[in-house]
């Protein structure tokens, strides 16, 4: 009898180990990569095995942002960090400013008509941004004084025909007719404030606004959301499979919206599932070792907005959905610290596609932040997020996470994107010369004509290469655009040709060799043109790093037939054509001369103005065209830059 009852403890006993380090079905994870091989062709809305995974990590409520106005402990507590007094400023300020929408259709339609965005787009961010400026300031002092602005604010919203941007309807207005609903980078937002006035101020909005806000938040964005992952409503919201920006922040918006006002508990779970789907499409828009094809600033709103949707997801579940690794967290590692490795100098970055050369001061900084504390990217000097539920996001916490003296940025001597064929070689001078260029495809994210398109910078200043995207206005998205054109872009012309839009016209990187003395690059762009005469057409890039520096960009091709060729020297700066081979740039002080050669053929130099009055790196822009004078059937020409001294 002992003997058995001995074992039966040592099984017990067992048993209870066992238990003890195998975690609960409530402590349980859901696994990503499980979940998305669970998909069923190219479907969004999860299918019923998706959704049982999924509820064993959802909970029953509603997600709740932030504690109602009722804890007075956390709205005090919030009020006395530097964000809730800055918004108790901000809010102070702005008490006495009335709504400034419902807009009327005329402006939309003009808007929508001309792409004009400042007759629009001011009023409507700033209308927002005052409502939820309001929200937090009553949750802190909890006054009742914020109430009345809060009311007109949400009522105007509400009366508005469309959220959409105008330039986001199509060409018959069909949103603001009230025969569709579409939700994108402004209606997301709406609805994400509403919802959070609702959930926070509770009680102190009235029975009968509560009930419209979440009427209308079901209309324009569950209901809207819903039907578009279960492809009912083809036309609209199609970003839920974009590999851009769109994606992400639409989606944070939407999903955040339902959590937050929907009380059906099934709709909450098909809306979180469809987000996992959908975010599997926006991480495909990063390359395997992190580039983003749209730049630093669409960097920082699409994927600022990804680790938003990330937080909430975390915070909702109890970390048990995960998406800070998704289903390959080093890859998610790289895309975070993208910003840091792509600049050519410390704060200056290629304005490829619609990028931007630097990062404004001051500007929302939310993803930085967040890739510092999820993935220890480097420090930011401050916090300032350009929406309040980031605030609430971060908290207080946001202090471990800024440092009021970064570290100094050491970047390397090369970094190399292999994925997309970007080559960024910095030069080790006391003044750095260095040049960033790219293979890269015509169908980008934002994307340009421009495979083979490069940056020359001396310290920093640009003086030669990409002039960046033209601004938002009607005609900024135009293949024909000259700014978006590969006439624009510091690449070849051949017989008139321009490079062809499409992922198929691409760049390829044959070669890469990088010393501490020179660092070479040899890129075929002959499948950028569709010539069918052209048999080869290769650009050969050297940055010689000795003394003050050299940097060389070669141009040889081979054609079946004699054909006029050309590339063209791109530049911003200041100028002047000195004689029939040289140019001299200037900008901020800093001169590189730019030197044309060939030993097959005369050439010329024609420069002419861009003719694109709003460029978003400023204006005027030029095309200074170096051309062979004849037509020939091969040919070479080589731009040499250097620096020169005062």
């Amino acid at each position: 009898m002992k003997f058995p009852y001995f074992i039966t403890l040592l099984c017990s006993a067992f048993l209870l180990v066992q238990c003890s380090q195998e975690p609960s079905e409530k402590e349980k994870a859901l696994d990503i990569g499980e979940y998305l091989s669970l998909v069923q062709g190219d479907t969004i809305h999860p299918n019923a095995r998706q959704l049982a995974l999924l509820k064993e990590v959802v909970p029953q409520e509603a997600y709740q942002p932030a504690p109602a106005y009722t804890d007075r402990s956390y709205w005090v507590a919030f009020g006395s960090t530097d964000l809730g007094k800055y918004y108790l400023k901000e809010a102070d300020e702005l008490i006495d400013r009335s709504p400034e929408v419902p807009i009327s259709d005329e402006i939309y339609r003009r808007a929508n008509k001309e792409g004009n965005r400042g007759i629009y787009k001011p009023r409507y961010y700033r209308t927002m941004d005052r409502l939820e400026k309001y929200i937090l300031a009553e949750c802190m002092l909890n006054d009742g004084r914020y109430l009345k602005p809060i009311e007109e604010h949400i009522r105007a919203i509400m009366a508005m025909k469309s959220w959409l941007h105008p330039n986001h309807d199509d060409d018959e207005n069909t949103v603001l007719e009230g025969k569709r609903v579409h939700i994108d980078l402004g209606a997301r937002k709406f609805g994400l404030v509403l919802a959070l006035a609702d959930a926070v101020l509770e009680d102190k909005l009235s029975d009968e606004l509560r009930v419209e806000i979440n009427g209308q938040l079901r209309w324009r964005i569950t209901d809207s959301y819903l039907q578009s992952t279960k492809e009912l409503k083809p036309k609209s919201n199609n970003w839920i499979r974009s590999t851009s920006n769109w994606n992400s922040v639409c989606t944070s918006g939407s999903l955040f919206t339902i959590i937050v006002s929907s009380d059906d508990y099934d709709e909450r779970v098909q809306a979180i599932g469809s987000a996992i789907n959908s975010m599997k499409y926006y991480l495909s828009g990063f390359g395997e070792d992190g580039y983003c094809s749209e730049g630093t600033g669409y960097w920082s709103y699409g994927f600022g907005h990804y680790l938003y949707l990330a937080e909430i997801l975390h915070d909702y579940t109890d970390g048990k959905i995960n998406l800070f690794e998704f289903n390959d967290p080093e890859k998610l590692r790289r895309v975070a610290n993208f910003p840091e490795v792509f600049q050519i100098h410390p704060g200056l970055y290629s304005p490829f596609s619609d990028g931007v050369t630097r990062v404004k001061k001051e500007s929302d900084n939310f993803a930085y932040l967040m890739a510092t504390k999820y993935y220890g990217a480097q420090k930011s000097s401050y916090f300032k997020p350009d929406e309040a539920v980031k605030s609430i996001v971060l908290g207080a916490d946001y202090k471990k996470y800024i440092s009021e003296e970064p570290l100094p940025v050491a970047l390397p001597s090369v970094t190399y994107f292999e994925d997309y064929g970007v080559v960024i070689s910095r030069g080790q001078q006391e003044v750095p010369f260095s040049i960033s260029i790219k293979a890269g495809h015509n169908n980008e994210n934002h994307n340009h004509m421009d495979v083979g398109s490069y940056i020359i910078a001396y310290g920093e200043e640009i003086l030669a290469g990409d002039i960046g995207a033209p601004s938002y206005i009607a005609g900024a998205f135009s293949d024909d655009n000259p700014a978006r054109s590969s006439w624009g872009h510091p690449v070849p012309r051949i017989d008139g040709t321009l490079q062809s839009k499409g992922r198929e016209f691409k760049g390829k990187v044959l070669e890469a060799n990088f010393t501490d003395e020179k660092d070479q690059v040899v890129m075929d762009l002959l499948t950028a043109y569709e010539i069918p005469y052209l048999n080869t057409l290769i650009r050969t890039v050297q940055n010689d790093k000795s003394g003050v520096g050299k940097i060389t960009v070669t141009d040889q091709f081979s054609a079946g037939k004699p054909v006029t060729f050309g590339t063209a020297i791109m530049t911003l700066a200041d100028y002047e054509v000195v004689g029939e081979k040289t140019v001299i740039l200037t900008e901020n002080g800093m001169k590189v001369k730019a030197e044309v050669s060939s030993s097959d053929g005369e050439l010329q130099i024609l420069d002419e103005l861009v003719p694109v009055e709003h460029l978003r790196e400023g204006a005027p822009a030029y095309r200074i065209g170096v051309d062979f004078k004849d037509s020939i059937t091969k040919g070479t020409i080589t731009v040499t830059y250097s620096p020169l001294s005062e």
